[in-house]
């Protein structure tokens, strides 16, 4: 069961309002420390409880921390006058110019250019400079080169998957056409055997009613046939009689 909202208004009871002080104390000192720590900044905080007892935290030193606060405090009163807040500015600008020239001169040196006038010190400096860049790139490349694999990896397995869906989907019609040819073949004997059955019976019904075509050949002329003998004896008798 989570806890309630709290309203945020003056606690009554006395011992609840202590405890509640001495909590959210240790908690605001907690945090204004790791403000300091991870952030670089400077921090003081000054705290007085109810009874007037002073709680304070500071990342260096308090009276550099209201010296600093009451300078700022100062500059932004003057720049409530239009001239002073003029110079301001100029001030501001002329320190960002100075700051970018310093940028551009880290730039040229970080490219090899313009080391003339760089002593062992700063030579070492920008070396130690080089190999943090060097090595935060390859971190940079070999976090995109991992990236890359992971995606490869994904789509080679989306294909891979892809790949073998289709494989079972050529299986599945080779199958379906090995049964449909097995089927064809068998509808096409069956259409031989039938058409082969009939033909046959055809011829046969062909040959038992088959029309009997008789020819009469023509009469041969009959030669005479006399034999020598036969004439021989014609004329012997002829001369006989005469």
């Amino acid at each position: 069961m989570g806890r309630g909202k709290i309203v945020i208004r003056r606690i009554d009871n006395s011992t609840s309002r202590q405890v509640t002080f001495s909590k959210r104390r240790n908690g605001l000192l907690k945090k204004a420390k790791e403000l300091a720590i991870l952030c670089d900044a400077e921090v003081g905080l000054i705290i007085f409880s109810s009874t007037g007892k002073l709680h304070d935290f500071t990342s260096s030193s308090m009276r550099n921390v209201i010296e600093r606060y009451n300078k700022v405090r100062e500059e932004h009163h003057r720049l409530l006058n239009p001239i002073s807040e003029a110079k301001f500015w100029q001030g501001e600008a002329v320190q960002l110019r100075q700051q970018l020239q310093y940028l551009q001169q880290n730039h040229r040196q970080l490219l090899g250019e313009e080391l003339s006038g760089l002593n062992v010190n700063d030579l070492q400096k920008l070396e130690i400079k080089l190999e943090m860049s060097l090595k935060g790139v390859r971190k940079k490349k070999e976090q995109v080169l991992m990236d890359e694999v992971k995606e490869l990896n994904h789509k080679g397995s989306f294909v891979g998957q892809e790949n073998k869906e289709l494989h079972e989907k050529v299986n599945l019609l080779r199958q379906e056409n090995t049964k449909l040819q097995k089927e064809v073949y068998e509808l096409w004997s069956m259409a031989e055997a039938t058409k082969s059955s009939t033909t046959d019976m055809h011829h046969k019904n062909y040959e038992l009613h088959a029309p009997i075509n008789l020819q009469l050949s023509q009469p041969q002329p009959q030669k005479n046939c006399i034999s020598v003998e036969t004439m021989k004896l014609g004329l012997q008798l002829n001369s006989k009689a005469s």
